[in-house]
């Protein structure tokens, strides 16, 4: 297996764009549309004082898919409500359940004693919640699919519980934040970044969704909807973010600073890595009319992204012996299992899920 010998040039601010790009989708549904697909929405105990939300999508009728079950894993800042899309599509076939973990959204937000240290969103935790949901549920085995930073439970939870999971799916996640720098706490804004949202974009629930239209590639009615749950509605009509600083700082650090072990994992994978292909991909917020030294820092930024992005897909194809890696080209990291829902949903449905009996 091909390692990381440090830290590559970028890395750092890699880090940083693609959580800022994730965190403005969860704040900010080829797929998107409307689906009838029936879900039942449930809150599940996992520990003393906290729930999580679960969004429960039962297979289509016939289809003899609802012992076959996928759970799917939002990204950092994310919720359920981002999978309203992909959800119902695999729904054709199997279970579906989507959760949302605690911090965010509708579920259970237990503030940490300390961000750098505690261990109330450490991966390990978040772990032993997802498996709590499946007890509660008698799930016994499952497809366990995950964005972004959940690339993180998908490994652990395989490692630590082979005998519940049929098969992996990573949706764009990275190998090792470890090896691409960890994360300090102590980051600077990049001057490309999206801006955050002011006080006028806070003002109402529709000045916020008007923002989040601005900062990402297309607007999605499952977008929407995990923007939505992402936020409190205060009196007077402006809003704010439901999960508070420290829990999110708690969960950056936890996330960026735990290095998996794929030495552990048995079962079939199906790895999903997106090249942006073009600037808009990467940084949407960012257009011809804008200020040409920060489109030109973008630029740059695109430049040595892009293939450090597609080494680390490979890095994460060859942790995972005999997995099939699939390459979405022209994808935006946020909703390219959306935009390009068919090409995912074709790649779950063409693996042959067995892993441990």
């Amino acid at each position: 297996m091909h390692q990381s010998s440090g830290p590559a040039p970028h890395c750092h601010a890699r880090r940083q764009v693609l959580l800022g790009i994730t965190a403005l989708a969860a704040l900010s549904a080829c797929g998107g549309g409307p689906r009838s697909a029936s879900v039942t929405d449930r809150q599940i105990g996992v520990a003393p004082g906290v729930s999580l939300h679960v969004r429960d999508w039962s297979a289509a009728p016939g289809s003899g898919g609802d012992a076959d079950v996928i759970v799917l894993l939002a990204g950092l800042g994310g919720n359920a409500y981002g999978f309203d899309s992909l959800a119902p599509a695999l729904a054709r076939r199997h279970r579906v359940l989507a959760i949302t973990r605690r911090g965010y959204g509708s579920s259970g937000k237990p503030l940490p004693a300390d961000a750098a240290s505690d261990g109330t969103y450490a991966p390990a935790t978040l772990v032993a919640d997802l498996l709590a949901v499946l007890d509660a549920l008698r799930v016994r085995r499952v497809i366990l699919g995950g964005h972004s930073v959940a690339g993180n439970e998908l490994t652990l939870f395989a490692g630590s519980h082979p005998r519940r999971v049929r098969g992996l799916v990573y949706l764009d996640t990275t190998f090792d934040y470890l090896a691409s720098g960890g994360d300090d706490g102590e980051s600077e804004p990049l001057p490309f970044e999206a801006p955050p949202p002011g006080p006028a974009d806070l003002a109402s629930m529709e000045a916020s969704i008007a923002y989040a239209r601005r900062v990402n590639k297309r607007w999605w009615p499952a977008l929407e909807a995990n923007w939505r749950d992402s936020l409190e509605v205060l009196p007077g009509g402006a809003v704010r973010p439901n999960t508070a600083p420290a829990i999110a700082r708690a969960m950056d650090l936890a996330a960026h600073n735990f290095s998996p072990d794929y030495r552990r994992v048995r079962a079939p994978a199906l790895v999903i890595t997106v090249d942006p292909g073009t600037l808009r991909n990467l940084l949407p917020w960012l257009s011809p009319q804008s200020d040409p030294a920060v489109l030109a820092a973008g630029t740059a930024f695109f430049d040595a992204f892009r293939p450090l992005r597609l080494a680390d897909g490979d890095l994460l194809a060859a942790a995972l012996p005999g997995c099939t890696h699939l390459l979405i080209r022209n994808g935006f990291h946020s909703d390219f299992f959306i935009e390009h829902e068919t090409a995912v949903v074709n790649a779950i449905e063409a693996m042959r899920w067995e892993g441990l009996q």
